[in-house]
Parts: C-alpha cells; sequence; structure tokens
C-alpha cells in the first residue's frame, strides 16, 4: 500500500500535477462554494467554454492564447453576475447554457478554419499530467494570490453571498466586490482548464460546496470542507488515474461525485 503511494512521486511531473491540481482544485471550491449558494453554479461550465473559444481563437490568429483569454474571461464573468441580478433564474441559466454552447462552437470552428496543430483534448479535457515543471512556480504565484485576496476579501464576499442589497445599502461597494469575486472565479476556470479540462472544471466548482453543505452547520463551516474535500479527492482521483491507467480529469471528478453521493447519503440518514 505504502509503495503504491511512494512510486508515483518519484516523478517530476506526477509531483508537479499534484502541486498544480490541488492548488486549482482548493481555489475552485472556495470560489465555488459562494457562486454554489448563490445559485449561480454553472457559471464554471460558461466561462470555460468562453475560455475554450477564446484561446482557440487566439491561436488560430498567432496571439498569446493566455494573454487574450484570461481578460476575454474576466469580462464575461463580470457580465454573467451583473447580469443574473436582472434576470429570472431560468432566464440565468438559460443565457449561460446559450453562452456555453457559443464558446465551444466558436473554439471548434476557429480550430477548423485555420488548420492548426491545436491540441482540443488537452484544453477540452485537461492534461494536469503534462504540466511543465516551468509551469508549476506560475501557476502556484497565481494560485496563492487568488487564495490571498480570497481570504481577505471573506467577509464581503460573505454578505454577498447572502444579502447583497443590505451590503450594498451599508458599504455602496457590492459592485466592486461583485466584480472581483467574478475576477477570481475566471482566473481560476483559466488556470483550471490545464488541469482538468475545460468540460470538467465546473465540477471543482460545483462538487465540493454541493458535499461540504450536507455535513457542515455553517457557511465557514462549508468553505473549510469545502476545500478539503476538493483537494483530497483531486489527490485520490489523480493517484487512481496514474495506477489504473484513466485520464486525469474524468478520475478526479469521478472521485467528488462518489464523495457526493456520500455525503448526501449521510446527510440524509443524520436528519
Amino acid at each position: 500500500m505504502l509503495e503504491m503511494l511512494v512510486v508515483p512521486l518519484r516523478y517530476g511531473f506526477f509531483v508537479a500535477a499534484l502541486f498544480v491540481g490541488a492548488a486549482t482544485a482548493l481555489i475552485a471550491a472556495l470560489l465555488g462554494t459562494h457562486l454554489t449558494f448563490k445559485g449561480f453554479s454553472m457559471i464554471g461550465d460558461g466561462l470555460s467554454h468562453v475560455g475554450f473559444g477564446t484561446i482557440a481563437i487566439a491561436v488560430a490568429l498567432g496571439a498569446a492564447p493566455l494573454q487574450v483569454a484570461v481578460p476575454v474571461v474576466v469580462l464575461t464573468a463580470v457580465l454573467l453576475l451583473s447580469v443574473k441580478r436582472k434576470l429570472t433564474d431560468a432566464a440565468a441559466d438559460s443565457s449561460v447554457a446559450m453562452l456555453s454552447a457559443a464558446g465551444l462552437a466558436a473554439g471548434v470552428i476557429a480550430v477548423s478554419l485555420a488548420g492548426t496543430n491545436f491540441d482540443l483534448n488537452s484544453y477540452l479535457f485537461g492534461s494536469v499530467l503534462a504540466v511543465g515543471e516551468e509551469e508549476v512556480v506560475p501557476i502556484l504565484m497565481l494560485c496563492a494570490v487568488i487564495f490571498a485576496v480570497y481570504l481577505v476579501c471573506y467577509p464581503a464576499f460573505f454578505a454577498l453571498t447572502f444579502d447583497e442589497e443590505f451590503f450594498e445599502a451599508k458599504t455602496h461597494k457590492a459592485t466592486l466586490f461583485r466584480a472581483l469575486l467574478a475576477s477570481l472565479a475566471a482566473a481560476c476556470v483559466v488556470v483550471g482548464m490545464q488541469s482538468v479540462g475545460a468540460l470538467l472544471i465546473s465540477a471543482l466548482l460545483i462538487f465540493p460546496p454541493s458535499a461540504a453543505k450536507h455535513l457542515a452547520r455553517s457557511f465557514r463551516g462549508t468553505v473549510v470542507l469545502a476545500g478539503v474535500f476538493s483537494v483530497l479527492c483531486f489527490v485520490v482521483g489523480l493517484f487512481l488515474s496514474y495506477h489504473l491507467s484513466l485520464p486525469a480529469g474524468g478520475a478526479v471528478v469521478l472521485t467528488n461525485a462518489a464523495l457526493y453521493l456520500v455525503c448526501l447519503l449521510f446527510g440524509k440518514l443524520k436528519k
């Protein structure tokens, strides 16, 4: 048993994937908790597809993918969270669904017309085990910045999540913090596209908070437990993918799904 845990750690690519994926999973769970409680958990799906389409178009035009994708995804996130307040739940869900489909379609068409060697599978389904060792430090630094900003702004994000109108009346800064929360979520999605892929990053935003809320007794407890669950599921999923020769992204998401079902059952039994 111990050997199964130690052997993968002998490889640099596995250690790099472990650090990058765990950091991404942590910030995704923290931010996803707020998005889930605000009833806009599917924003990750929409942003990931927009990010994929933007990256594909940038590659087709010979531009730097991430330098183009980050501002576009951030702007999209800000607009989505702003529009959400003015729409019904059904209309908001429809807007995200249409945005997801349009973003994915635009990316596929851009790659097809340009005839580039753009790796669709890498961005759609993730390639965390292919993350280069030279990419680890920049990604970890970005995750650290997102984490630090989140900790500093947690009281404002908490108020924004549960009583946005009161928060706006009291501070007149709801718009600013809503934009900041959207920007952090967008940056997380862009980073996550390199680990679990555009089609699966939304799972990291949804599953851990959804599982944690069945066990936690407070919102802060849900945030902490979601972070723990997310990192744990990523680590377990990554080891399973190595030993069973499974796609890393799929293994991580199914591990999250299994934990959610366990927490759901336990929560019902506890009630």
